[in-house]
């Protein structure tokens, strides 16, 4: 949805209502616990949020909902570390 959104100059929300509207059949592709493992991994070895997204196929900020959902610290542009933000 993000390559179709980005093609056409649309947004990715865009994308799906057309996509569902039409019925096509839609592929759910979230993390497996594994794969999730492997973002925190590659993360805190360096790994920018996008270089862990192209790395497993998914958009940087998937990367960091599920950083954030296992409660590991980011870090802003100049590689320090942000405290989590109060929900």
């Amino acid at each position: 949805m993000y390559q179709l959104g980005s093609r056409f100059g649309i947004e990715r929300r865009t994308v799906s209502e057309i996509l569902h509207r039409h019925e096509v059949p839609m592929r759910r592709r979230g993390l497996s616990p594994e794969q999730i493992d492997d973002v925190i991994h590659l993360y805190n070895l360096g790994w920018s949020l996008a270089r862990v997204g192209q790395h497993l196929g998914v958009d940087p900020t998937t990367v960091l909902a599920k950083l954030r959902q296992r409660g590991i610290p980011t870090r802003d542009a100049d590689h320090q570390r942000l405290s989590l933000p109060e929900l």
